[in-house]
């Protein structure tokens, strides 16, 4: 492949084509959790009260609750795509990087369901308990 020097050793080698990709998605995500938090917040701050009735009825609203289920998947993958750049670079041993990368989908999926039930079951039952 090349004549033992440094350049030779690499050339052709090239690159694996995953960062800009996951480079992109993380910004994605952040501008997605930006919006829709903006958009929660100007929201909450413009109800009349801030009693359970009233923040109920208006988080089992069609609107809210949508914003509500985007942001719960949004940060969830956000959070997953950061902590997986930080495992990948300091997990070095191939076998618990998988390991740990696997609890980290697992701990990621079971977060954004949980946090999706229970937005619907508010949405769909209007909060009763």
């Amino acid at each position: 492949m090349g004549n033992g020097t440094s350049i030779g050793r690499v050339r052709g080698l090239g690159s694996a084509h995953h960062g800009a990709h996951h480079w992109l998605q993380q910004r994605f995500t952040a501008i997605g959790n930006l919006v829709l938090a903006l958009f929660l917040v100007i929201s909450i701050a413009l109800l009349p009260g801030y009693d359970y009735a009233t923040m109920s009825e208006w988080a089992g609203s069609a609107i809210p609750a949508t914003a509500i289920a985007l942001l719960i998947v949004s940060v969830f993958w956000h959070a997953r795509l950061g902590l997986q750049v930080l495992i990948e670079d300091y997990v070095h041993d191939a076998g618990t990087k998988f390991g740990v990368i696997a609890l980290l989908n697992l701990a990621a999926v079971g977060g954004a369901a949980f946090g999706l039930f229970s937005i619907a079951r508010l949405a769909l039952t209007g909060g009763a308990a």
